[in-house]
């Protein structure tokens, strides 16, 4: 989720926390648990100074080691820790619980997304990607800038927390009902469609798709049950040639695959300089593909530049690339 839902949630967690009768009757624990579940339901994103580095980087580590199985057990300890010198009265036992349910909800909720986490590091690297809540969901934030609105005017917040959470539940469930309901109409408009990827947008009923068949790739949009298909192209297996290797040996192309299960390529020659494009299929938008993955190599197959991030114009990733075609 977004930075702005992660905290209103911590904040909402701060509210049911009042239904523990230890951190309701001492407020010195009050106001330790409410510090504690806001920065629980942020820390896991501390990963995002990654990008100060490069955009490599980030992709292959963003939701990663943060949000792993050691992280969810450390972040409460650490900010129980820092937080108990703050406030050496407060109950510390009750301080991590609360802590580590903040933690925990954070990289819960992320696992919803289309990006996913990596949540069960060691056990198993791969990302963990349900897709059926947008980045940035205006109804779950709505719902929860609602609910602290009416705990501000003076109701109860237990109950109020309690009865959001509640519809919380019944959201995530409709959420399912409808991304089943579309991959089930993709396939019945693309006979044979594998690989089907169903991403949620900002608005309810309508839905990013993408398929493969044996022979093509299709990419579209869903308006309820009615599948959009905007883009078909043939699929081409990449050459095990020198180009290609040396390509896929660069950081930020090996960032893009880590990251991407469904992407097209592309090799284009521009006087002496080949240009090898990795172009991921999930993401249209106004009729571009933003996430992009570009290596510049010489003809001894060098590289001499590369990118990899959301371009959304080639203007912008020639400027990124250093690189301007005559």
């Amino acid at each position: 989720m977004d930075t702005g839902t992660h905290i209103v949630m911590g904040i909402a967690l701060g509210g049911l926390a009042m239904a523990d009768p230890v951190v309701a009757s001492h407020p010195v624990t009050t106001t330790a648990v409410i510090s504690g579940v806001i920065i629980g339901s942020l820390a896991p994103d501390i990963d995002t100074v990654l990008k100060l580095r490069d955009n490599a980087v980030y992709i292959r580590h963003h939701r990663g080691a943060t949000h792993s199985i050691p992280a969810v057990l450390l972040w409460p300890l650490l900010i129980a820790g820092a937080l108990s010198l703050i406030f050496p009265e407060a109950n510390l036992l009750h301080l991590w619980l609360w802590s580590f349910l903040a933690v925990f909800m954070h990289v819960f909720v992320d696992i919803f997304n289309s990006y996913g986490t990596q949540a069960l590091r060691p056990i198993s690297n791969r990302w963990v990607a349900l897709g059926v809540i947008n980045t940035f969901d205006p109804i779950i934030f709505g719902a929860h800038i609602v609910a602290l609105m009416i705990w501000a005017f003076g109701a109860n917040p237990v109950w109020t927390i309690s009865i959001l959470y509640v519809a919380m539940f019944f959201y995530y469930l409709a959420r399912f009902a409808v991304q089943r309901a579309i991959k089930h109409a993709v396939r019945n408009t693309i006979p044979g469609a594998t690989d089907v990827f169903v991403a949620p947008t900002m608005r309810f009923f309508h839905w990013r798709i993408a398929a493969n068949t044996e022979r093509h790739h299709y990419v579209g949009r869903a308006y309820g049950r009615t599948i959009n298909i905007y883009d078909k192209f043939m699929k081409k297996e990449m050459p095990e040639n020198n180009l290609i290797q040396a390509a896929l040996k660069d950081k930020n192309m090996a960032a893009f695959i880590s990251f991407s299960p469904l992407y097209r390529w592309e090799i284009n020659q521009y006087g002496e300089i080949y240009e090898v494009r990795l172009i991921d299929l999930r993401y249209r938008s106004n009729d571009y593909y933003p996430f992009v993955a570009v290596a510049h190599l010489d003809k001894e197959c060098k590289i001499i530049n590369s990118y990899t991030g959301w371009i959304f114009s080639e203007d912008k990733l020639r400027k990124k690339l250093d690189f301007s075609h005559n």
